[in-house]
């Protein structure tokens, strides 16, 4: 009897232990639970709408200064009010897509033609030969590639151009022991981490110089010193976090979404002729599109074009057939669907905020707010307002075009140098491009790495931080020594 007794009272402690456990878990999901990418970006055009009845419209006037389109600092002034209405939320993300045609369409051509050249094998053999020629060394993966994007990105200004090796990259990663998000971070972050560090971009600290008429390219030695230090914590934070997986893959943020993904057993594939043509078909494309983006001025419409010929050659040479080829050319494009409608969404945040004539009337209240703050104050403020404006305006060459002509003045009636202002701009930039919801480019490599929104923001974020403390920091710092030469 008691034996029995004993028995149930312990099962009893064990109900107890396990609810009082169960509810700790939901608790803990609860706490770090995010909506769904689709709720998340509608529920931001929801604020955005509201944000237009209580924010005054207003304009800058814009001028043409060697063929740029810039802002006249001395030129604000109200206009005819216009906030959204249901229609316009609404119609946001129709809208949306109507702006984002470029990068949506570009999204499906990319992840089409990637589907016929995956299909052929070769991209699978060639991942086969890389798993089984890296064993014991796979942790140089990530140091490696990720210094190839960070530094694409410092010097020519390399995002988009990266879109297509997301898919590849992701097989690799998840192959040798990692997962899909390590690989999604070593492609979008890694790039945007070149950009904040930026010595040689000429889309962004080209860009900004020119309009701050400040010579081109000055003050690289600073640049370079936070291009190192921005590097090392981005591949730091990289390998941490794969070296952790490896050891426990469940510990993956992205664990559950990775087993569902059809992988093959890579130790039985042979590498064979159509193959290797193939691989050097893919070799030439990515070779080409190097030159063409550095050299000839490519984007979206050109490297479109280029992928789509990889993809018909490479179905031409496996031998599977034309019409083999156009369907998995659609399948390619059906798979990607979900991915390159959250790019209308997003854009339909800036839709939003952009026909209610609200942005530069943000712009114009960030900018008063510290203007009359002491230096250091006042370029820690140029970094934050830069930072809120890079979350609506994702576009680099955008948001350069938009404030450097009202912070440079500014910055010269505070006493902090233009090159300061720059590298505030330049920060902020890169930092907030990799958690901004609205950038049709980031979105979209979300969206071929098949990683979601939510999983991403919970994963990069505590980097992000840490990159937004040591900006504040080499912001400072900036002002300290007087970074210029003016």
């Amino acid at each position: 009897m008691k034996a029995t007794q004993t028995i149930e009272k312990g099962g009893k402690k064990l109900k107890e232990a396990q609810a009082i456990e169960n509810e700790k878990e939901a608790k803990r999901r609860f706490r770090f639970s995010l909506p769904h990418t689709w709720v998340l970006l509608f529920v931001l055009i929801i604020i955005a709408a509201i944000a237009t009845h209580i924010i005054p419209a207003g304009q800058y006037e814009r001028i043409e200064v060697d063929g740029r389109t810039l802002v006249d600092p001395s030129s604000f002034h109200a206009v005819e009010a216009n906030p959204a209405g249901i229609s316009d939320i609404l119609t946001a993300f129709p809208n949306g897509l109507q702006e984002a045609v470029g990068i949506v369409f570009f999204i499906f051509v990319v992840a089409g033609s990637f589907y016929v050249v995956q299909q052929t094998g070769a991209i699978d053999a060639g991942i086969s030969v890389i798993i089984k020629n890296s064993k014991g060394f796979e942790w140089l993966v990530i140091p490696i590639l990720s210094t190839i994007f960070v530094v694409g990105g410092a010097i020519f200004g390399m995002a988009e151009e990266i879109l297509p090796l997301i898919p590849a990259l992701c097989v690799l990663c998840i192959k040798l022991g990692y997962d899909s998000i390590l690989a999604a971070g070593m492609a979008l972050a890694a790039t945007l981490v070149g950009y904040t560090g930026a010595f040689l971009n000429p889309f962004t600290v080209g860009l900004a110089q020119g309009i701050a008429e400040l010579p081109l390219f000055s003050g690289m030695w600073y640049r370079i010193i936070i291009f190192c230090v921005t590097m090392s914590m981005c591949i730091g934070y990289f390998m941490l976090y794969g070296r952790k997986i490896k050891k426990n893959p469940e510990k993956s943020v992205v664990y559950e979404i990775d087993q569902k993904r059809e992988l093959i057993d890579y130790d039985s594939i042979v590498m064979t002729t159509r193959h290797k043509l193939i691989l050097l078909v893919l070799l030439i494309a990515v070779i080409f599109l190097i030159i063409g983006v550095t050299r000839w001025g490519w984007f979206i419409i050109e490297i479109s074009g280029l992928f789509l010929g990889m993809a018909i050659v490479s179905g031409l040479i496996s031998g599977r057939g034309v019409n083999q080829m156009a369907e998995d050319l659609v399948q390619g494009c059906a798979n990607i669907t979900f991915g390159a409608m959250i790019v209308g969404l997003a854009r339909g945040v800036l839709v939003i905020l952009t026909n209610a004539n609200v942005i530069d009337t943000i712009i114009a209240g960030m900018a008063s707010t510290i203007q009359n703050m002491p230096s250091q104050l006042a370029a820690l403020g140029m970094y934050g307002v830069q930072m809120i404006i890079s979350f609506i305006v994702s576009s680099a060459t955008g948001m350069a075009a938009l404030t450097m002509p009202i912070l440079v003045p500014l910055a010269d009636v505070l006493g902090v140098t233009r090159q300061t202002a720059v590298l505030a701009y330049q920060l902020a930039d890169g930092y907030t491009d990799i958690i901004t919801p609205v950038s049709g480019y980031f979105m979209a490599g979300l969206a071929l790495a098949g990683v979601p929104y939510q999983k991403w923001i919970k994963w990069i974020f505590p980097l992000v931080i840490a990159w937004w403390i040591v900006g504040a920091i080499f912001i400072v710092i900036a002002d300290m020594i007087k970074y210029g030469p003016f």
